[in-house]
């Protein structure tokens, strides 16, 4: 199959009123377990990889290309985003490297830089057909982020929402409403209401970065408030890392123990994948 655009599977899942997991790509291992885990549930996926996963790669060029690969012979509907892009020589080279959809990370800045970095950055990325997906607000988790996702000022605010996807123009906006970056455990709690709240103020789909410390139950209940791509990595690598240490005693092969450790993640995301609904 072709890979499919991220602009359509994100308004496919906002037109049934449900959402669309985003998964992060660090090694060839997550994204054969991210297809694989697609094709079993029956659902469509997003493989995204961020920044830092094209850095460790010494770019992005050949772990876009692998990945590419393995959702082009996939039988479900993926797509290939650039995630977390705050490195505008890393963003003109996403046309090329297959990428249908970038997400333009200005979240650190001041309102007034955010907005002209991230309109500069979308007015190029539309120019070349490309979705664009941008923060405002910060969600926690990040080296240089607040303390506390529930830190005072962090959150979202609509109006000021509303404010910058008009002056923006981009075409999914990722919001702090109480989840983190790399959290192991589901013990987040969002705030349900700012979603609903944010959604009716803005007239694109919603992101939730963080999503791996957020309950299930919450998870659906965002979805449902208008949340639409939910971005999801850390609970793939807590599962790659348990598993790998559990067969590492058994075989000094590593073709065995990154099996160990692509099987869990498959799971890992087969299970993510039914939790939203399938109507869609």
């Amino acid at each position: 199959m072709t890979l499919v655009p991220t602009a359509d599977l994100v308004a496919a899942a906002r037109a049934a009123g449900t959402g669309v997991f985003a998964f992060n790509v660090i090694t060839i291992e997550h994204a054969q377990a991210i297809a694989a885990a697609a094709q079993r549930a029956g659902r469509p996926a997003i493989l995204q990889i961020s920044q830092n996963a094209a850095r460790y790669h010494g770019g992005v060029s050949a772990i876009a290309a692998a990945t590419a690969d393995i959702a082009h012979r996939a039988s479900a509907d993926l797509a290939l985003h650039l995630d977390h892009v705050d490195d505008l020589n890393l963003l003109v080279q996403a046309p090329a490297a297959g990428f249908s959809s970038v997400m333009v990370d200005a979240s650190a800045l001041p309102y007034a830089e955010n907005v002209a970095t991230t309109r500069k950055a979308a007015e190029w990325t539309h120019d070349r057909g490309l979705w664009v997906e941008a923060e405002l607000g910060y969600v926690g988790g990040k080296p240089d982020a607040p303390a506390s996702a529930h830190a005072a000022g962090v959150r979202t605010d609509p109006a000021e929402a509303a404010r910058y996807v008009a002056e923006t123009g981009v075409d999914a906006l990722a919001v702090a409403v109480g989840s983190s970056h790399a959290m192991a455990e589901r013990t987040a709690s969002l705030d349900l209401d700012l979603v609903s709240a944010i959604r009716d103020a803005v007239p694109v789909p919603l992101v939730l970065h963080g999503s791996s410390g957020v309950p299930l139950e919450q998870l659906r209940a965002a979805a449902a408030r208008g949340m639409v791509k939910i971005n999801v990595g850390t609970a793939l690598n807590v599962a790659f890392t348990d598993a790998v240490r559990g067969a590492l005693p058994a075989s000094a092969d590593p073709r065995r123990y990154l099996a160990a450790g692509r099987e869990a993640m498959t799971g890992v995301v087969a299970g993510l994948l039914t939790v939203l609904s399938a109507a869609y």
